[in-house]
């Protein structure tokens, strides 16, 4: 059986971590033969072992003096370009799992070069959207496959559609750790509080995001570009024992739902192995340990960040792109050494609808205008927080 050549872009994170983990576990199936990270050498040292892939890279460039002799054997590659190369090189995947604006370009580049992408990037489709959808449309159908777990449950759920009418997507989330919370609470909330997720592990910016529903907020716009529906066609839906991943609603009333451990391993090795299903070596859910599956409304008055991405998709152009780099000024801000005295919750929220309201309707019908509108935001952000703190 012939191997699926994978390109991991920052390999050295939560999700890069684990697809590197389902790729060793599955080795007769995969062959990693890329790995690039940000910073984290020693991490990605320790993966060129175990892999050997042909082609590694750091963004934050080191001497090639200080990689050791016995890594020496494959292209080593630094600097942003790391990523483009290995966008380019000779596989068959790429797994996009890399933070900010630099997924959209590497997405661009990967289905350039037809490769079929894996994204777990939401910059690509929150702020390319329609770039990304135009170019994986030109390579041909499922050259764009989706890891989130949300979008990766709505997939799966697609592949039982057979072309009949979706009436609606029920987007699932948690709530987070500020589910309960008053609204004056939620603005007060320090770092620290934003940071205690109550069942997913992951890095520090979404871990944020999930607490400020600023995470669903971005995969509302993702789910519009990817399933081509409306704004008024994507519920989101707290469910709190985060076991039912998302649904979808047929014309006829049924609904479809996907439903697991909360174990990203799952739509990281769906996305791999696509259209096959392969074993994760995690834990499997158990139905009969459930204590009862719960659903609530979100309250948009708690969380505006929900009620911004409607308004954001009703607006078009690069507004999602204005929220999306709004947003990640801002939760940096927060996640700053020291920051927490004079930076909280609430800030995130001003700051993002204050910056949509400056920066006003811009276009995103190319990179360039892309790159431009995410460069005003994050001056405009920068310049209210600099005046808010």
């Amino acid at each position: 059986m012939t191997k699926r050549r994978l390109a991991i872009l920052g390999s050295t994170g939560s999700i890069g971590t684990q697809a590197c983990e389902v790729a060793k576990l599955h080795e007769d199936r995969f062959e990693v033969v890329a790995l690039t990270a940000y910073s984290s050498r020693e991490k990605l040292f320790e993966q060129v072992r175990t892999f050997r892939p042909k082609l590694a890279g750091l963004v934050k460039p080191i001497p090639m003096e200080e990689i050791p002799e016995d890594l020496r054997f494959c292209e080593w590659v630094f600097g942003p370009e790391a990523l483009t190369v290995a966008a380019e090189c000779d596989c068959d995947d790429v797994l996009v799992s890399v933070v900010g604006m630099v997924g959209l370009s590497s997405v661009l580049t990967a289905l350039k070069n037809h490769k079929r992408v894996l994204l777990a990037n939401k910059e690509a489709l929150v702020a390319g959207g329609q770039l990304v959808m135009d170019a994986a449309k030109r390579e041909g159908e499922n050259y764009l496959l989706p890891v989130d777990s949300e979008h990766s449950a709505i997939f799966q759920c697609f592949q039982g559609a057979a072309g009949n009418p979706v009436k609606s997507i029920a987007l699932t989330c948690s709530g987070g750790p500020f589910r309960t919370w008053e609204k004056q609470a939620i603005r007060a909330a320090t770092r620290a509080q934003a940071l205690k997720h109550p069942n997913w592990v992951m890095g520090q910016k979404i871990t944020i995001d999930s607490a400020t529903l600023f995470n669903k907020a971005l995969e509302m716009i993702e789910a519009k570009w990817l399933f081509q529906v409306e704004p008024e066609q994507i519920n989101v839906v707290v469910h709190p024992q985060s076991v039912i991943h998302s649904g979808v609603e047929f014309a006829d009333g049924a609904l479809i739902a996907q439903l697991g451990t909360p174990d990203m391993k799952l739509p990281i090795l769906y996305a791999m192995s696509y259209p096959e299903r392969l074993p994760t070596g995690g834990a499997r859910l158990d139905l009969f340990g459930l204590q009862g599956l719960t659903f609530e409304r979100p309250d948009e008055e708690r969380f505006p960040s929900i009620r911004l991405s409607r308004e954001c998709m009703l607006s078009g152009g690069a507004a999602g792109c204005v929220l999306n780099a709004a947003n990640e000024v801002a939760v940096g801000k927060l996640l700053q050494a020291g920051a927490e005295e004079s930076m909280n919750v609430g800030r995130i929220f001003d700051t993002v609808e204050e910056v949509l309201a400056r920066v006003g309707h811009l276009s995103a019908d190319t990179l360039e205008d892309v790159l431009y509108a995410d460069r005003k935001a994050r001056e405009a952000a920068e310049a209210f927080l600099k005046t808010h703190l």
